[in-house]
């Protein structure tokens, strides 16, 4: 009787029929390396696993750099009307337009250096 069932499975020949019905999981070969095959899965479901989440990453990082570049422009933005604001030009256009509310003017003389003495 075992002599006929491994000469069945020796003569068994993978078909359509047999992968779709189930008969070649019966097959001698596949239950002796049934641990290696499990193991070929989880490490190909792990691998896809990686995979994607290093896209995820990926994206993730070139949102990030986008929004650091978008900062830094914005940073400079400001940083060049504070500049344009600050210029004593600016200041004394600005004094000027409101004379009736500071009585401020711009100075005639350079400032100078008071020391102590020595």
């Amino acid at each position: 009787m075992e002599q006929q069932e491994e000469k069945q499975q020796e003569n068994f020949r993978v078909t359509l029929k047999s992968i779709l019905g189930g008969d070649i999981l019966a097959h001698n070969f596949l239950r002796r390396q049934a641990n290696l095959i499990i193991l070929i899965v989880i490490l190909t479901i792990l691998y896809i696993d990686n995979r994607y989440e290093s896209q995820r990453e990926i994206i993730e990082i070139d949102r990030l750099k986008k929004e650091l570049v978008d900062t830094k422009y914005d940073a400079l933005t400001i940083s060049s009307e504070l500049t344009e604001r600050s210029r004593q030009s600016r200041i004394e256009e600005y004094v000027a337009t409101e004379e009736g509310k500071m009585p401020l003017q711009t100075a005639t003389t350079p400032p100078y250096l008071i020391k102590e003495g020595d």
